[in-house]
């Protein structure tokens, strides 16, 4: 559905507050996923009436919150392309990538271990309580492990789906599904890198900094900004130019993005962050953050940063004794230096970017301070 010319011409008028909202943005997503999940729940439910908690986990899933700031990345991408106002393909081809998010996301909770998503129970969790409630046989905690593992292969396939019957020229969108793979293929390989960095990298040794840099750059940086923005504009049909200038804006927008997550995931507020405090020690991220301070703290407390970070046993007490070292070494300060110079670099590159949307451009710079000044 195209919007009537006068309703386009009043979210032209909409003021930024959330650059995400900027011309209904987030509504529209919002209103893409929930018409998506009744399409497959109606689907699964014509397979079995037991999937009815599937279906209502990854209907919860994606409609509660969420930043959306990839959807967000890929129509300003769009409309900085050239690409029209009020054309409802692109929103369901920007929605894709929250499917691909969710995704994400189910499957990283359980392989940190997480128990909350936005303050309340990760999807595995939420599938060992049911069994739980059900006095069902077997063993809990693989029944939630298997139940996230599918779902989040099902909205793996999902986005898929809703990308390639996005409803846009069908042309673009077979131009654009390169990079939509590339993608996915990238934050895939990020994650791995994430996850055996614990286990076989040497945190106390040479490279671990720029071994969190990948980490960054992979799992995050190109999955969150760079790629979204390049999407978008393929599907408007932008040559190699401005995909070389979405990179110089996208990537080290997409590093501070993920860096300032990693100083939140140490310091920020259980409040307003939905995950408990220092929950990435408790995970046992090697952050370029984590590295940094192992860089430059004394040597006694280097060892029992690398030893208790992840650890199963790590108390409160102990959280609060890691998070004090990181503060006494510098590494939040060195971040923070890094986070405003990549902004720096990221919005010149924009400035010399060639939109053909200066309302594009201006949604951009917004984004751009929401990514790396935000507090949750």
């Amino acid at each position: 559905m195209t919007l009537p010319a006068d309703a386009a011409a009043a979210l032209l008028r909409e003021p930024v507050g959330n650059p995400v909202d900027q011309e209904g943005l987030r509504v529209r997503v919002n209103e893409a996923l929930a018409e998506f999940m009744d399409r497959q729940e109606v689907l699964l439910a014509k397979i079995s009436p037991q999937l009815v908690e599937a279906s209502s986990a990854l209907r919860d899933f994606l409609l509660d919150g969420g930043k959306r700031l990839r959807p967000a990345f890929c129509y300003w991408g769009w409309r900085g392309a050239g690409g029209p106002v009020g054309a409802d393909g692109i929103v369901a081809a920007a929605t894709a990538l929250e499917l691909l998010q969710a995704s994400a996301l189910i499957h990283d909770d359980l392989m940190d271990r997480s128990d909350t998503r936005r303050g309340l129970p990760s999807v595995h969790r939420r599938f060992e309580a049911l069994h739980r409630a059900g006095g069902w046989r077997g063993d809990r905690a693989q029944y939630g492990t298997a139940a996230a593992v599918l779902l989040g292969d099902m909205l793996l396939c999902w986005c898929d789906e809703l990308f390639l019957r996005c409803g846009l020229d069908p042309a673009a969108v077979l131009a654009a599904k390169p990079v939509f793979d590339l993608m996915r293929t990238e934050v895939m390989a990020g994650q791995y890198l994430d996850v055996l960095e614990p286990v076989a990298g040497d945190s106390m040794g040479e490279g671990a900094a720029d071994r969190a840099l990948a980490v960054v750059r992979y799992k995050s940086a190109k999955y969150t900004v760079e790629r979204p923005l390049q999407v978008g504009a393929v599907l408007a049909g932008a040559g190699p130019a401005l995909l070389e200038a979405y990179s110089a804006f996208g990537l080290p927008l997409g590093e501070a993005f993920q860096l300032r997550d990693d100083q939140l995931g140490v310091f920020g507020d259980p409040a307003v962050t939905g995950k408990p405090a220092g929950d990435d020690l408790r995970e046992g991220k090697r952050t370029l953050l984590v590295a940094l301070a192992m860089e430059s703290c004394a040597p006694a407390e280097a060892r029992l940063l690398d030893e208790r970070l992840g650890a199963p046993d790590l108390e409160p007490a102990e959280v609060e004794r890691l998070r004090g070292i990181i503060a006494r070494s510098g590494a939040a300060d060195r971040v923070e230096q890094r986070i405003d110079a990549l902004l720096g670099e990221a919005l010149a590159a924009l400035e010399a970017a060639p939109l053909a949307d200066g309302q594009a451009r201006d949604t951009l710079r917004a984004l751009a301070s929401a990514a790396t000044t935000r507090r949750y």
